[in-house]
């Protein structure tokens, strides 16, 4: 019987550093505003969401500092790479979200970008950074279960 991985085949981008250096608290799908070029290039998977950040700004959620690199078939209407992009959320997602940065040491930030129904969508996580030794208490938490694994599977 096979296992069908719709969302793997879907994904474009992942942000795989975020669940390392962040406590990820919530999260929440958005659709993203693009230009025609930007969605070609999402499809292309030519995306980079490592470096982003989600910032309230009047009563709406920008995607800022993600790099959709530029379409290689697109002329002069072409996408500028950096540019801010407007999430697309409801009004009281958006307001929960907003009043959760107001609190210290809290950020939002793309956790992976997939195509869902032919729209692009990001899966955004509220999270508050990891301090450095919480960083190596999860590597070291990893590793033990890790080593239980292989102990109960050599058991038998």
């Amino acid at each position: 019987m096979k296992k069908h991985h719709t969302k793997a085949a879907n994904e474009v981008a992942n942000n795989r550093k975020a669940r390392h250096d962040y406590n990820i608290l919530d999260t929440y799908e958005a659709g993203i505003s693009l230009t025609g070029t930007e969605i070609k290039s999402v499809r292309a998977s030519k995306i980079n969401i490592k470096d982003g950040f989600v910032q309230p700004r009047n009563g709406e959620l920008w995607l800022e500092n993600v790099n959709i690199s530029v379409y290689d078939q697109g002329n002069q209407f072409n996408h500028d790479p950096l540019r801010n992009r407007k999430l697309l959320m409801h009004k009281k997602e958006i307001r929960k979200i907003s009043s959760t940065v107001q609190e210290k040491g809290i950020t939002v930030i793309p956790l992976k970008v997939y195509l869902k129904h032919g729209f692009a969508k990001v899966l955004i996580g509220v999270a508050e950074g990891k301090r450095k030794y919480d960083k190596r208490e999860t590597i070291k938490k990893r590793d033990q279960e890790r080593e239980i694994q292989r102990i109960v599977k050599n058991a038998y």
